[in-house]
Parts: C-alpha cells; sequence; structure tokens
C-alpha cells in the first residue's frame, strides 16, 4: 500500500521513518504513549479517520495506528504535519523535543546528559577513534560491523544518537576536551579509504578548535598504563566527576575519589607519553597524505 506525500515522491509503508519503542526504556516508552494519546485525541475530534489522516499527512495508515498507539516513535516531520493538518497551532509540533529526546537508547541519552554537563571531558581510545570525533558516514560503517548486526531502523537511530552528542561542541561555555587516540584508529579504513581520508580532514579542523585537544599515541610507545583499554572521564563544576575503564571495575562508571585518583593518574602519564598537540596535528596530516 501507497500513501501520498504532499508534493513528495509516494511513501511506501514498509519504509515509513520513524523508531521502533525499546520495551525496557519506561520513560521514553511512557512519553511516546503520551505523545500518541493526544494525537489520536485530536484526529478524533477533528473526525478524520486514521486513513484519512495518514494520506494527509502522507503516511501510512498502519504507522498512524502505531504511533497512536505508543508502538512508535514518530520522527518530527511527522508532528509537523500532523500539527498542520489537524490545525493543533503549534502544540503538537511542541512535542518535538520531548520525541527527539526518546528516539535515542536510553544508555545514549544518560550518557549526553553526562556529557553536557561537564567541563572537562578526557578520554583515552584504543581501538576506535572517539564517538564526538566520529563522521557521520565513519560512524555509520564503525556501527554496521556490530554482531549480532543491527537492523536498518536500529543503525539509523544508533547513528542519529551519535550524531546529536556532537552538540557538546557548540556549547557556550565550551567544556575542555582533550582525546588521546592511539595510531591504528587513525590508520584503519573503517567504511573505505573515502571514507577514512573524510575522517582525518574532519579531525584536522576539530583539533584546531581552541577548546579541544587531540593528541596522537605512536604504535611504538608501549610502556604505559594505557595498555588495560580505554579511559574516559567527565569532570563537573561543582568538583565532581565519573570515570571508567575497560580493564576495572567491570567497565562500569565510577565516582569513587580514590578510583577516579587512579584514572586520572593513569591518563595524566598517557597524555605525557603521547605525540604533543602539534606533532599530533603533523601526524595526523601525514596520515591523510598517505591514505
Amino acid at each position: 500500500m501507497r500513501a501520498e506525500t504532499d508534493g513528495t515522491e509516494p511513501r511506501d509503508e514498509a519504509d515509513e521513518p520513524g523508531w521502533e519503542v525499546d520495551p525496557d526504556d519506561e520513560s521514553g516508552a511512557a512519553v511516546v504513549a503520551t505523545v500518541g494519546r493526544q494525537l489520536k485525541l485530536r484526529r478524533e475530534a477533528a473526525g478524520m479517520r486514521a486513513a484519512e489522516f495518514g494520506a494527509a499527512i502522507g503516511y501510512g495508515e498502519d504507522l498512524v495506528y502505531k504511533v497512536e498507539a505508543g508502538k512508535r516513535i514518530p520522527r518530527q516531520e511527522y508532528l509537523d504535519r500532523a500539527d498542520k493538518v489537524l490545525g493543533a497551532g503549534g502544540l503538537i509540533a511542541a512535542m518535538k523535543a520531548d520525541v527527539a529526546e526518546v528516539r535515542y537508547p536510553r544508555r545514549v541519552r544518560d550518557l549526553a546528559r553526562m556529557e553536557a554537563r561537564a567541563v572537562e571531558l578526557l578520554s583515552y581510545a584504543t581501538h576506535n577513534l572517539h564517538g564526538l570525533l566520529q563522521t557521520e558516514e565513519f560512524a555509520r560503517a564503525l556501527l554496521a560491523t556490530r554482531r549480532p548486526a543491527l537492523s536498518d531502523d536500529e543503525l539509523e537511530r544508533a547513528v542519529a544518537a551519535r550524531m546529536a552528542r556532537r552538540s557538546i561542541f557548540e556549547r557556550s561555555p565550551v567544556p575542555e576536551l582533550s582525546f588521546v587516540q592511539e595510531e591504528v584508529t587513525l590508520r584503519r579504513p573503517v567504511g573505505g579509504k573515502m571514507v577514512l581520508r573524510r575522517q582525518l580532514e574532519h579531525l584536522l579542523e576539530v583539533a584546531h578548535m581552541r577548546s579541544v585537544q587531540i593528541q596522537v599515541m605512536p604504535a611504538e610507545r608501549w610502556d604505559h598504563p594505557g595498555t588495560g583499554g580505554r579511559i574516559q572521564m567527565l569532570k563537573y563544576e561543582d568538583g565532581t566527576a565519573v570515570g571508567r575503564t575497560d580493564d576495572e571495575y567491570g567497565g562500569r562508571p565510577v565516582s569513587d575519589p580514590r578510583q577516579l585518583r587512579i584514572l586520572d593518574l593513569r591518563y595524566g602519564i598517557i597524555r605525557a607519553e603521547a605525540l604533543n598537540a602539534r606533532e599530533s596535528l603533523a601526524f595526523i596530516e601525514q596520515a591523510l597524505r598517505e591514505t
């Protein structure tokens, strides 16, 4: 079945945009259910059947029922069109902010909230570029390697969530961001050489931001405390912090001052052993020329 959009190509119901609701995400599911109920009440108050309403906004009847039942997270264009067709005067469109947040997995939302409060971010990465540094095409290629494989819906949702976190670079005041990347993360051709080239070009752009420092750990340097895996820390204005590392504490976030002191010590040594910022820029430029 096909539904005509407003001046656009007809849309297959099977391909209609939106995200499945995670049944384990209680808070997210509650938001989606509330939005769905509001949409249904307004549609019925306007005297429109689901099929008629779907055709008016350019989506299929099946998706309308799923959204109203709280089983599908509508994309922002769905809400914009619904607001216009139902004459809601912006009340439906106003729900976009709530829906935009819950479309991402709960753990990603939690991470984004933690990053949004941080005044300093420290990251040592061993296998892949930090998510905040990734381009969209690099992130998509990287996430596509997961096994079991993500569905198309899950993949797009994961990519969108990762890209949304990059708003940290636009914050005011901007937090201090420090990244130490192992050399292999700049060499592995994730997505192919052209994807890697554009990723390295993006790294150079980010590295020139005043609040960002990117350092490279050459593969030949092995005598440092980063051999156990990633180290990540977020520091806050009130002096508190949260951190984690791959090889201890079960990989879970920790906030105990004694544990944080150990992570801080390790990260400080890793930064000292890595190339400095100027040397790292030259290293990335050389890697780009060689790609």
